[in-house]
């Protein structure tokens, strides 16, 4: 997983709440198990209609925004159903940080999994953000995790809390198979003294 430290980019605005996980990423999207390509179908009926013709406007698809890495969005980001896939088409499209005054927790926990920062702010500061990324491509904004502050493009630092293990994770690319292989001479010890003792378990 890579790792997350410190990141300069382009915030889009997403002002809607209850943006589901089947508004992230459409079930029709759901049948691989690569994490790769899914960017395509991000946010597809939102962009697409039915005849897959793009409609006008949305805003990952305007000039200013096609290289945001930051997502400012509203109350309940994620909800629904539990699908990793939603997480996998946000990095696939290049979004390393979502900045909501709230999330699903099952959103906000696969987030971390895989390498992107969700930020829980006080509303009225996310509407703070919310107007600077309404800006377009001079609408950069920095987000500092080890000093867990979000710097907008006037200068302004606004403060976040985040769990110390989960920042640990981010900090040093860890997801969860990276957490086990740090345990790796202790998993082999281990496996070497059973081996030992009960030889025939491996037979």
């Amino acid at each position: 997983m890579e790792k997350f430290t410190k990141l300069s980019g382009v915030a889009a605005p997403l002002p809607l709440v209850n943006v589901d996980t089947d508004k992230i990423i459409p079930k029709q999207f759901l049948k691989t198990i690569k994490r790769t390509g899914l960017a395509k179908g991000l946010f597809y009926e939102m962009r697409f209609d039915e005849s897959g013709k793009p409609k006008p406007n949305f805003v990952l698809d305007q000039p200013a925004y096609k290289n945001a890495e930051i997502l400012v969005a509203g109350e309940n980001f994620g909800c629904g159903s539990s699908r990793e896939h939603a997480p996998w088409a946000l990095l696939d499209a290049g979004i390393r940080c979502i900045v909501a005054p709230s999330f699903a927790d099952i959103f906000y926990n696969n987030c971390f999994k895989n390498g992107i920062l969700p930020i829980v702010l006080p509303k009225e500061q996310v509407d703070l953000l919310m107007d600077d990324a309404q800006r377009g491509a001079n609408a950069v904004v920095t987000v500092d995790l080890e000093k867990q502050e979000i710097s907008g493009p006037d200068g302004d630092t606004l403060r976040f809390e985040i769990d110390a293990f989960r920042k640990h994770c981010l900090l040093n690319g860890l997801d969860d198979i990276g957490l086990t292989q740090q345990k790796a001479e202790k998993i082999e010890a281990y496996e070497a003294r059973r081996q030992s003792a009960e030889p025939w378990l491996s037979a």
